[in-house]
């Protein structure tokens, strides 16, 4: 049977792993659960003391690691024993989950991921302006024949906010979108997926809208949106 013990270290929390993970291993799905409904993001599971792994338990940790990477957390195996390690490289698991030598060099990674986390934000941040405009937009899903309107209310190099009356969609649905950049470079069909939608009693001014994420964008199709923005941000352009 599995025991499944707690510590903290900096900002992960440790899970001291004894026994053998199987069928009978559900309490490491409870206990991973537990963390991140109080939330704790960066786990770290500590094999020193995990004898065996069959094939139930594999399943465990799928189960497992599907519920930290749901809830935008992060998870890490540390002093996994040679045969344990060989049981997940048979089933190509070690390519999923990230296995380290020892804790310490788990938690620096955490720091790590952190850090270069830090960095893409400002980065993105710093590379994509952002445009308050009021132009016309069309969408659909791709189940949908029917075109839908409503208005950019801002517009950057990676994704809109659209204001629609008609309808909103739910998040992570894929859209088609008509984008009308007058007048020039004029009307752009691009995809795009809803990462958010706007709360009524949060922002009541902008509902019902959705935050959209342009979805393999293309390049061309990138840069005349972004010189759209630059151009209108220039001479502080606004069509309403």
């Amino acid at each position: 049977m599995l025991t499944v013990s707690l510590r903290q270290v900096k900002s992960a929390v440790i899970l001291d792993l004894s026994g053998n993970i199987d069928i009978d291993s559900s309490i490491l799905i409870e206990k991973i659960g537990l963390c991140l409904d109080n939330g704790y993001q960066d786990l770290l599971c500590n094999f020193e003391n995990v004898d065996l792994i069959d094939y139930s338990g594999l399943s465990v940790l799928t189960i497992a690691y599907k519920n930290v990477i749901n809830h935008k957390g992060r998870i890490k195996f540390a002093n996994v024993a040679a045969h344990l390690a060989k049981v997940l490289s048979l089933v190509c698991m070690d390519r999923v989950f990230e296995i380290y030598i020892d804790e310490e060099s788990a938690i620096k990674s955490f720091e790590e991921d952190k850090a270069i986390s830090e960095i893409q934000n400002k980065k993105l941040r710093r590379r994509f302006k952002r445009l308050d405009l009021g132009i016309d937009i069309s969408f659909k899903s791709k189940s949908e024949d029917k075109l839908h309107s409503g208005k950019v209310l801002n517009l950057s190099g990676v994704g809109v906010l659209v204001f629609t009356e008609e309808k909103t969609y739910p998040t992570g649905e894929l859209l088609d979108l008509v984008i009308s950049l007058l007048p020039k470079p004029g009307i752009i069909e691009v995809e795009a997926k809803v990462a958010w939608l706007v709360e009524k009693d949060i922002q009541p001014h902008l509902f019902p809208g959705m935050g959209l994420e342009f979805y393999n964008l293309d390049t061309l199709d990138q840069k005349k949106i972004i010189e759209f923005i630059d151009r209108n941000i220039a001479l502080d352009i606004k069509e309403y």
